[in-house]
C-alpha cells in the first residue's frame, strides 16, 4: 500500500470527486458497497433481457441511467466549480 495526497473537489460522500497525483483530471472515487449494488443492478438488467421480460428491464435500465446520470452530474459539477475542463 502507498499513502498519497489527493486533492478533495467534494465533501467526502459515497461518490467523491478526487484526483490522484500525477493526473490531470480528477475522478470519482466509489464506495465498494455502492460498487457492489451498481454492479448487482446490471446484473439484474442482464437477466431479465435474457428472460425478455423487457418491460422490467427497461424500468432496471432507467433507475440505473438515473443514478449514474446523478454521480456524473456531481463530477460535472465539482470540475466547473473549480475551472477544470471536463475530459469528455
Amino acid at each position: 500500500m502507498e499513502r498519497v495526497e489527493a486533492e478533495l473537489f467534494t465533501d467526502r460522500g459515497n461518490d467523491a470527486v478526487v484526483r490522484l497525483p500525477h493526473r490531470n483530471f480528477p475522478g470519482v472515487l466509489i464506495q465498494g458497497d455502492t460498487l457492489s449494488i451498481l454492479r448487482s443492478h446490471v446484473a439484474e438488467l442482464v437477466e431479465l433481457c435474457a428472460a425478455g421480460n423487457l418491460e422490467e428491464a427497461r424500468e432496471a435500465a432507467s433507475l440505473l441511467h438515473a443514478d449514474l446520470d446523478e454521480k456524473l452530474q456531481r463530477y460535472t459539477d465539482a470540475l466547473e466549480a473549480y475551472g477544470i475542463r471536463r475530459p469528455f
